[in-house]
């Protein structure tokens, strides 16, 4: 049987097109876009499977490229099923899932049994990275070669850096040379200190050991030149300081390859926000200053940042209780993504939803080069689909959550902007209820 959407506003920056259009889809694909193409009345009598998204934002599927599903090894804080279900929620279509999983993904096997179980489980894409270390221990590159011959759509040490810079520029040539994407977490070990909150207001009030700027600015600007010495595809994690928007642009001037992305709880919260002393505001990169704040915003105006991604980073609740100090980082990000992005971003007239889709959907499947099926509404393409109410407000009820994880600290706030349904490979993946 046959999928109609219909009446619905259809954003589509690999196009750029911006109308109110029908969408057929057969199967697990589109099959055709269109105005008028359908009458519901008809389509209801012939007893189709029709979805009225008029007064909606109807766009591609969300890609993001940065989530910790915690799958082989720590599956009480999330796994793939879970993780999957919480992504469909938020009208996330395709994941990049991190490998700082237990064991690290760092050999066929284990990439093998994730894509396995995906493959099962999941409604959605899974996409794993590699770590570029064994065990990520920072001192023995991994069979580059071997994982993406598996399918590993690239590879991360996320959680840390790798601190050796020869051996790092190794792994910078060989992925150079198998045409894969290196996603860097810009953070130098030596400088953290034992940090845990941002240098500044927000140890000062509770403390603690501060994160300076450049513990992530120091490792951007290495790894932002290593790439250009090897051309690597470079795509920069979860960048956090004005100093981090700066180097990505300067990098663009110099003809570099590099993106980056930022996360909603970097352009919608600063430290001076964290009031009491709750670790569901504690995160890595940590939340910094208004300054920041607003440089990550102009990046992502101007297109010096070019993606949106959440780094859902779930874990316990037990976990979290136990203080800034000791408390692990991290929060989760996949459920309330869309639409913190839309209240803090759109609705404020920041961003337009011809952006939002693409920080969202096309740039980041360009950046792990999928575009060709997924990231856009087009004759042929995927059906991956997310219609969002632009006008719907909720409150955050992390109970609703469908991730194992509720760490957040946006529970109880008012948000404008929902996803009300998400299409998948051409089936219905999630419906709000």
């Amino acid at each position: 049987m046959k999928t109609y959407i219909i009446n619905g506003r259809v954003i589509n920056p690999a196009t750029k097109q911006d109308a109110v259009l029908d969408i057929v889809i057969e199967k697990d694909r589109i099959i055709e876009v269109g105005t008028n193409l359908v009458s519901k009345r008809d389509l209801e009598a012939e007893g189709a499977n029709v979805i009225d998204a008029e007064g909606c934002l109807v766009m591609p599927g969300f890609v993001d490229l940065h989530v910790h599903f915690r799958d082989p090894g720590l599956t009480y804080k999330e796994d793939i099923e879970t993780g999957s279900k919480a992504a469909a929620r938020g009208g996330v279509t395709t994941v990049c899932a991190m490998p700082n999983t237990k064991p690290v993904v760092d050999s066929v096997e284990t990439l093998e049994y994730i894509q396995k179980k995906a493959e099962e489980v999941s409604p959605i894409h899974v996409e794993q990275l590699s770590a570029v270390t064994k065990g990520q221990n920072g001192t023995e590159l991994v069979d580059m070669k071997a994982m993406v011959q598996q399918g590993a759509i690239g590879f991360s040490e996320d959680g840390k850096s790798v601190m050796d810079v020869a051996l790092y520029a190794e792994a910078m040539q060989q992925a150079a040379g198998l045409g894969a994407v290196v996603m860097a977490h810009c953070e130098d070990k030596a400088l953290v200190r034992g940090g845990v909150l941002n240098e500044g207001v927000a140890s000062n009030k509770f403390g603690v050991p501060g994160i300076t700027n450049s513990v992530e600015d120091v490792i951007t600007a290495r790894d932002i030149f290593l790439a250009n010495d090897y051309g690597t595809k470079l795509h920069l994690c979860h960048c956090s300081t004005a100093g981090s928007v700066e180097l990505v642009r300067m990098a663009k001037k110099m003809g570099i390859a590099v993106t980056a992305e930022v996360c909603p709880h970097h352009f919608t919260l600063c430290d001076a926000d964290i009031d009491c002393e709750d670790s569901n505001y504690k995160m890595n990169p940590p939340l910094r200053s208004e300054t920041d704040v607003q440089a990550l915003i102009r990046g992502l105006q101007d297109g010096t940042m070019e993606v949106i991604s959440t780094d859902h980073a779930p874990h316990s609740a037990e976990e979290k209780a136990k203080g800034f100090v000791e408390a692990p980082f991290g929060i989760v990000g996949l459920e309330t993504s869309a639409s913190l992005t839309y209240t803090a971003l759109v609705a404020t007239g920041i961003l337009t939803p011809m952006q939002m889709a693409e920080k969202m959907s096309w740039n980041p499947a360009k950046v792990i080069g999928i575009e060709k099926d997924r990231g856009s509404i087009e004759v042929g393409k995927l059906a991956d689909i997310v219609i969002f109410n632009p006008e719907m407000e909720y409150i955050v009820d992390v109970n609703e959550f469908a991730s194992k994880g509720k760490n957040t600290p946006f529970a109880g706030k008012l948000l404008k902007g929902r996803v009300v349904k998400t299409i998948c490979k051409g089936e219905l993946v999630f419906t709000l209820s």
